[in-house]
């Protein structure tokens, strides 16, 4: 059984739509963060950094609790903890970790950032709405380039993709058209079709 804390963001929703892929058995706990629950002691003691998600695995190495926080790490562990959706052989597992880290270091950092100048930044900041209007665009292009010669960003579906998809879907909050991209669409599309993306995009339900 997987304990989860996780709340209705991009980088919690990695999680859920993970677990629901794998299959594994979990316990969801909400995290609210406009009640900042990240904050409270016993969240601090799973996530020093006070940031969702965090998961402990009650039968983790050993046979023992695992608490593990950040979430391309939490992909990282259960996709080995499972077999499933990390390749083994050494060419294909890199190439799902840069796809990895280009989502971890690029999408969600940048997606973020964008959603903050374009939508709730409080003062008119003309440099970072159009800084940050621009990575995402290049990112766009960058993503769009790769899954027209691959159908997904890995070659086969990954948790590269499940890293990805959840800030993509946020692409009206960015003011992104997935039609400038087709083969952002044609990928986002097929994602959004399965059934255990649909599902881990409902938890939680608070």
């Amino acid at each position: 059984m997987i304990d989860l804390y996780t709340w209705t963001t991009p980088n919690g929703r990695k999680v859920s739509i993970m677990l629901e892929e794998i299959g594994l058995p979990y316990e969801v706990h909400p995290v609210s963060l406009g009640k900042d629950e990240q904050f409270k002691p016993e969240f601090l003691a799973l996530n020093p950094n006070n940031k969702i998600p965090a998961i402990v695995d009650r039968e983790g190495p050993g046979g023992k609790p695992y608490s593990l926080f950040e979430s391309g790490a939490i992909l990282m562990y259960l996709a080995e903890k499972t077999g499933k959706l990390m390749p083994k052989e050494t060419a294909a597992r890199y190439q799902v970790i840069q796809w990895l880290m280009f989502q971890m270091g690029g999408v969600g950092p940048m997606f973020g950032q964008a959603h903050y100048f374009l939508r709730h930044c409080p003062e008119n900041e003309p440099f970072g709405r159009e800084r940050f209007a621009k990575e995402v665009a290049r990112l766009y292009r960058v993503m769009d380039r790769r899954l027209g010669e691959s159908q997904f960003l890995a070659g086969d579906y990954s948790i590269a993709d499940i890293a990805t998809y959840p800030w993509v879907s946020r692409y009206e909050m960015h003011r992104t058209k997935l039609e400038d991209f087709p083969n952002v669409r044609r990928w986002f599309d097929a994602l959004s079709a399965r059934p255990a993306v649909q599902r881990g995009m409902a938890v939680p339900t608070a």
